[in-house]
């Protein structure tokens, strides 16, 4: 990251703000609705590419040098959006090899958002075009807060062009042909390659494709998409180099990069987080959108880009069901008290009509005497509250860090994807929600880790799906518990290396054989719904395993017939650390049983005695204060210990505070109790 890493002593408050799509006169009326709702942020022309260029090298600013000046008369900033995520209709006709193609070879068109193909040199010159027309122009006015680059990237293409550049990407990985083929284990089916050419990006096929070849092209769409967003960044940093930028996250759901990487380009990660549930599930989703987005920022302050006023998305389902009243400002503090900076929605006013028109907006369709413009003015009032009443301002420095970290690896995510596994329920996403779930409702903070980064600033490490894991990062892992460090590994990770060539040997899971003190025979999947009770009256759903342990002992063993009597659950003391293995799926009450166990044996502490259940109790530091968000998602009353000054009431409290049920509050803490 630069220096220019967004820095603002107050939090940022709007969204994405679409002038073009309404008339003029609508714009004053925007302006008076955005003073009384206290926005002091809008993000500008994501979608605009085609109003900004209308026809090829042609552009079109004078609307948008009135939008930034009226936005500059009234005391808004504005995050100033690349319009690159979906090209103009013009763009298909002249460059029609720029449009995205399909697995199956089919070429799509415009008539929706995001047809473009990362690897099309014509679309990478248009992109850098009306990035370099835009910075030129506004990098110095006076609205600017700051760079939006792009939308959610995560365009994957096929085709020409991509075979292409796969092959130079392979190419430079491997160095020869015969690599390749080695790695690939291309005999199989017989499919060794002679020359360069003879390698596609791997489309539909007649059966199943290679495995190794799947991976190596997400990673290669991964890098291609890093070198879109690196197109812009260059531009941006030499025309506009005192002014910070990011590009949104979509999180946790597209993984079609490495954010890891993609973190260290921008100077601020952003991202756009929806409620995927009506129940508690929807605000554990928030805090593990919320502790992977201050992890990738590396504990610095980070944003919400995006996130829905009264709306929660249901895609499964095909719903979009009402939140509950006073549920968005919740939501919201709880961003917050996880280090974001800023509370942003998607968008200001409600379309009338387009592919989004029933998304929730700021001002939503019926106006203004709703209850969703009055929460949306509500939570304008309290942010101003927290941002006028500290010393020290909560929009600071970065977060404390967790002593729990998790791993989050995008290669452990593609890999797990792969077809022919032993059960096609070793998702990674699942498994890594899971447990961040049940540390949530034990009332413990994570941090997210990449396997090969530094491990010793945390007393325990997890990893709960990580199939392909290479020799530095198994050594790690070891040298980090041989040091003193705790760990536990579930079931099948670190049976394959990083190609997704199986370890072969006497034992699966044989990246992490030595340190968890075990050898892993066979696998034993069980089918959806089925179970195996365990000798400690847990249950293992999905998966099981012939565990024999060598140095390791045993904590519980399989009850049920098939595995009856084999170890289940080992911990095997290496070094001056511990490692648990988890050879079954456990869910639930079980799994909140094991992360206490574990967190127990590492002699962790919650981040307040009172937090778990639903009551989230969450700390946040700015120089020497630090700021106690209680945020109560439980339909009970509750009362915490606290002392300090509770900001949105002006009280003192000096001993305990009332939470209600489905409230909240954010107390400045005293120094003597930090």
């Amino acid at each position: 990251m630069s220096a220019s890493a967004l820095k603002v002593p107050m939090i940022l408050f709007g969204g994405d703000y679409n002038p073009d799509q309404w008339p003029r006169e609508v714009w004053d009326e925007d302006v008076r609705l955005m003073k009384d709702a206290g926005v002091n942020t809008v993000t500008v022309g994501v979608f605009s590419w085609s109003t900004i260029e209308p026809q090829e090298g042609v552009f079109s600013f004078d609307w948008l040098d009135e939008v930034m000046d009226l936005m500059a008369a009234n005391d808004i900033r504005v995050v100033l959006a690349t319009p690159t995520a979906s090209p103009p209709p013009w763009f298909t006709l002249a460059h029609p090899e720029g449009l995205p193609i399909t697995k199956a070879g089919v070429r799509l068109i415009h008539g929706s958002r995001d047809t473009y193909n990362p690897s099309s040199t014509a679309y990478r010159e248009a992109a850098k075009r009306v990035t370099r027309e835009l910075v030129q122009r506004y990098a110095q006015h006076p609205a600017l807060l700051m760079w939006h680059l792009h939308n959610e990237y995560g365009t994957i293409s096929y085709g020409p062009q991509t075979d292409a550049a796969f092959r130079s990407w392979l190419c430079n990985k491997y160095g020869t042909i015969q690599q390749l083929n080695h790695v690939w284990n291309s005999r199989f089916w017989s499919q060794q390659y002679s020359t360069w050419e003879e390698i596609f990006a791997p489309q539909d096929t007649q059966y199943l494709p290679n495995p190794t070849a799947i991976l190596d092209f997400k990673r290669f769409c991964a890098d291609q998409l890093r070198a879109v967003l690196g197109d812009q960044v260059e531009i941006v940093r030499a025309l506009s180099p005192d002014v910070p930028l990011t590009t949104n996250f979509m999180l946790p759901t597209w993984n079609h990069y490495n954010q890891w990487d993609f973190a260290q380009d921008i100077d601020v990660v952003s991202i756009d987080h929806y409620l995927d549930s009506t129940s508690m599930d929807g605000e554990a989703h928030v805090a593990f959108a919320s502790e992977l987005s201050r992890s990738f920022n590396n504990g610095q302050p980070w944003m919400v880009m995006e996130q829905a006023t009264t709306v929660i998305y249901d895609y499964a389902a095909g719903r979009m069901f009402p939140k509950a009243p006073g549920r968005m400002a919740r939501n919201t503090l709880q961003y917050i008290a996880h280090g974001s900076n800023s509370s942003l929605f998607f968008q200001w006013r409600t379309p009338r009509t387009g592919a989004e028109f029933f998304h929730s907006g700021m001002i939503p369709h019926t106006g203004e005497d709703t209850r969703g413009w009055r929460e949306i003015v509500s939570l304008g009032q309290t942010l101003q509250k927290l941002a006028s009443l500290t010393e020290a301002p909560i929009a600071g420095e970065r977060t404390n860090a967790a002593k729990i970290a998790i791993v989050w690896e995008p290669d452990a995510w593609w890999a797990a994807e792969t077809r022919a596994m032993p059960s096609s329920d070793i998702a990674f996403l699942p498994a890594v929600r899971d447990v961040h779930k049940a540390l949530w409702l034990e009332g413990y903070a994570a941090d997210f880790v990449q396997l090969g980064a530094p491990l010793d600033d945390y007393d325990l490490v997890l990893i709960p799906n990580f199939i392909a894991v290479s020799d530095e990062q198994a050594a790690n892992l070891s040298a980090y518990v041989r040091s003193g460090g705790h760990t536990a590994v579930w079931y099948f990770s670190g049976s394959a290396d990083e190609n997704l060539n199986v370890r072969i040997g006497d034992s699966f899971t044989a990246a992490f054989a030595e340190v968890l003190g075990v050898k892993v025979d066979e696998h034993w999947p069980l089918v959806e719904g089925e179970h195996r009770s365990l000798s400690n009256n847990m249950r293992g759903y999905s998966w099981g395993e012939t565990v024999r342990p060598t140095t390791a002992s045993t904590l519980a063993t399989y009850a049920s017939s098939d595995l009856a009597a084999v170890p289940a659950i080992t911990r095997n003391a290496y070094g001056k650390g511990i490692a648990t293995y988890i050879s079954t799926k456990v869910c639930g009450e079980d799994l909140r049983e094991l992360v206490r166990e574990l967190a127990h044996t590492a002699s962790i502490a919650k981040t307040h005695p009172q937090a778990g259940d639903g009551l989230e109790i969450v700390r946040r530091n700015s120089g020497e204060r630090t700021y106690l968000f209680v945020l109560n998602h439980t339909d009970s009353q509750h009362t915490v210990t606290a002392y300090g000054r509770e900001l949105l009431t002006g009280t003192t409290v000096d001993s305990s505070i009332t939470v209600e049920p489905h409230g909240y509050a954010v107390i400045e803490e005293e120094s003597t109790t930090n």
